[in-house]
């Protein structure tokens, strides 16, 4: 019995490969076999279609909004306890000569009330100097109206986000009271300081939250509006990777020999950002579900075509065939299927994700509506950016999947008995 080998021994790979892709086709007495492996394919293509492009938004979401967050924001901050920092000069220069910093700029924030005629709102007024604070953010570069230089000391002027104008109804030139939550004692009681300040500009970042509730004022008129003199709020800091601020800030912090609260961005929006990671993972394995749908297919496709072929499998293993290339030859089947529906998916998902813009805004012409509100989703657009270690990851696990689905009906084919699958024929 050892003499006994299969058809083409040395071409063995060979010939299992070219009987199992012809059985994807399967034959012209039997198209149906042929239309259920189309199905498998084209659900497998859907499920990674689906998948890249949901995690693609997620991606291009969390991108868009840390750009957003941090083009108005800061990298780190540095602010010290009680009134404020005394000599942020000194503490300027020192945070300079970290090799990581690039830039930092002094700031006084505090929440104040904005009037304007019979309308009013809160916001975050932030005093700044404007030649320091463009190296450490680009609400300069956002400006759509007046200019952000315009902020000079002894001038009280202000820039508002363009959404806190609208609600406060002031365009450029337009008045604004500031009431901030700080008294003064007078002999009728202790009443708001207040300020007039005349609009000299007005910003969109993009980003609701802070198109409507930041404003900017030069940092003499808000140390003069809070009682703060020279002192100053804090510092922000612009480092030359924003991915390394916690290691950084932890370095300035030993340098500065403590007494100050080092802050970085990672930690300031750690919930929103730990939100989205857990979002964007609840969202794989979720959808991960519809690509095991489609690549269990494959096992009611191969059952078919397994007992569809009883007759094939028998000659085959009269002819010297064994039970594992018979395993081969099925299983050879189901990875062309999970094969051409990765593929297929990879290249519709890849393309829908580099064209959803364009995509979202011909539908939404079409149908005359907008998908985003702006004041609920922090953006009007729907932005897609495409990591290919997540291609990579979603065609790994697909076609994982998909030979997986392939194992119990290929072990049942090896299994066949010749003269018993040829009894009934």
């Amino acid at each position: 019995m050892s003499s006994r080998a299969a058809p083409g021994a040395g071409r063995r790979t060979l010939y299992e490969l070219l009987i199992g892709r012809r059985y994807v086709r399967s034959s012209r007495a039997n198209r149906f076999l042929s239309f259920i492996s189309v199905i498998s394919m084209v659900g497998v293509a859907i499920g990674v279609a689906v998948l890249i492009v949901v995690l693609s938004v997620m991606n291009g979401f969390e991108h868009e909004l840390r750009n957003r967050i941090l083009s108005l924001t800061s990298h780190a901050t540095i602010s010290a306890f009680g009134a404020g920092l005394s000599d942020w000069q000194g503490t300027a220069n020192l945070a300079r000569e970290h090799p990581e910093v690039l830039a930092a700029a002094p700031y006084i924030e505090e929440q104040a009330l904005l009037i304007a005629g019979d309308r009013s709102s809160g916001a975050a007024l932030t005093g700044v100097l404007p030649e320091q604070e463009a190296r450490v953010s680009d609400v300069a570069s956002k400006m759509v109206s007046g200019s952000f230089a315009a902020l000079e000391p002894g001038r009280f002027g202000i820039v508002l986000g363009a959404e806190l104008a609208k609600a406060l109804g002031v365009g450029l030139g337009g008045r604004v009271l500031v009431v901030t939550s700080r008294g003064r004692v007078t002999p009728v009681g202790v009443v708001p300081i207040w300020r007039s300040f005349r609009v000299v500009g007005t910003f969109a970042a993009g980003m609701y939250e802070f198109d409507r509730n930041l404003a900017y004022v030069h940092m003499a008129d808000a140390g003069k509006v809070y009682r703060m003199g020279d002192h100053a709020s804090g510092l922000r800091l612009k480092l030359a990777d924003m991915f390394q601020a916690p290691r950084v800030v932890r370095e300035i912090d030993q340098a500065l020999g403590g007494g100050y609260f080092v802050d970085d961005w990672t930690r300031r929006h750690a919930n929103f950002f730990q939100s989205i990671q857990l979002a964007k993972s609840m969202l794989f394995f979720i959808l991960l579900l519809v690509v095991a749908v489609a690549a269990f297919n494959i096992v009611s496709t191969l059952v078919m075509v397994v007992k569809d072929k009883q007759a094939d499998i028998a000659i085959l293993r009269t002819i010297g065939a064994g039970p594992r290339n018979i395993l081969a030859i099925f299983m050879t089947q189901g990875t062309f299927i999970g094969i051409i529906g990765t593929l297929a998916g990879v290249l519709l998902g890849v393309t829908i994700a580099f064209n959803l813009q364009e995509l979202v805004h011909a539908l939404e012409r079409a149908l005359d509506t907008q998908f985003l509100d702006a004041s609920v989703y922090f953006m009007s657009d729907l932005p897609a950016l495409v990591q290919w270690r997540d291609v990579a990851r979603i065609s790994a696990t697909a076609f994982g999947l998909c030979l997986l689905s392939t194992l119990y009906p290929s072990w049942r084919a090896a299994r066949t008995q010749p003269a018993q699958a040829l009894r009934h024929e």
